[in-house]
């Protein structure tokens, strides 16, 4: 797939919490098309720290508005100067880079797709074209306490939404792999992205249950284009860099211990 450097400017940028902002971006051109599970590279200006770009999951693709979604949340110089944008600014921007979340192969699989922090964001877009195709996505979302939850309006107007929070403070109380519907309901896919020690869960319980699971990975990244090699990850094929042969795996390729 053809990549693209392009200045983009932003239509929008909602605050959603003191860490978050949703960044909405669009171009006087039509857009190349993105898929769920791909992601760009965001240069950052104006931070006299930060020199490489940084990795940014597609939140959603709207093609109808030529629009692109962001979800940023500011945990170090460069991104919490992302966190700076407004509307009418311009982000240089990589895309679209990566590989994709693999589709349902029929409605009637059931699927369900965990978050954990800022890593629901590629699984919103995920679960809007799984909607969009007539499947009926469940999102598992987990965060620290309910003030880290990130775009619930959003997620519940494309399927049911099941939360938890380790403070207990919404949804049920602890980790994602703790929640009652992992218990009472039988899933045919899984999709998951967040720290890794909440996917490696993820996982453990797929392959014990004999669901098909891909998890999106979150390897540092500098190049995004597979030539600096910083991202690497050890699988059954050998080493492959998460930018250009992921970011997302099917778990059966990963060398984890789960």
């Amino acid at each position: 797939m053809k990549k693209c450097i392009i200045d983009l400017t932003v239509s929008s940028a909602e605050k959603l919490s003191d860490r978050h902002v949703l960044l909405r971006l669009t171009d006087k051109t039509p857009l190349p098309d993105m898929q769920p599970g791909q992601f760009v590279e965001v240069r950052v200006d104006n931070s006299p720290t930060t020199f490489l770009r940084r990795p940014i999951s597609v939140n959603y693709f709207d093609r109808s508005q030529n629009e692109l979604w962001l979800l940023v949340a500011g945990v170090g110089d460069g991104t919490r100067q992302l966190l700076c944008l407004k509307k009418g600014d311009r982000l240089n921007c990589v895309l679209p880079l990566g590989n994709t979340f693999t589709m349902p192969s029929s409605t009637d699989e059931k699927v369900l797709l965990v978050g954990g922090g800022v890593g629901v964001a590629p699984l919103l877009f995920f679960g809007k074209r799984i909607r969009q195709v007539g499947g009926n996505p469940v999102f598992l979302l987990g965060a620290h306490s309910a003030s880290d939850l990130l775009e619930l309006d959003y997620f519940k107007d494309e399927g049911a939404v099941y939360i938890t929070t380790e403070d207990g403070s919404e949804g049920e109380k602890g980790y994602v792999t703790n929640h009652s519907i992992l218990s009472s309901e039988r899933f045919d896919l899984i999709a998951t992205c967040g720290p890794k020690p909440m996917m490696m869960s993820v996982a453990h319980y797929a392959m014990k249950h004999g669901i098909s699971c891909e998890v999106s990975l979150e390897n540092k990244m500098a190049c995004g284009l597979g030539a600096c090699l910083c991202c690497v990850e050890n699988t059954v094929q050998g080493n492959l860099c998460v930018c250009k042969d992921g970011p997302v795996f099917n778990i059966n390729k990963l060398l984890w211990q789960i």
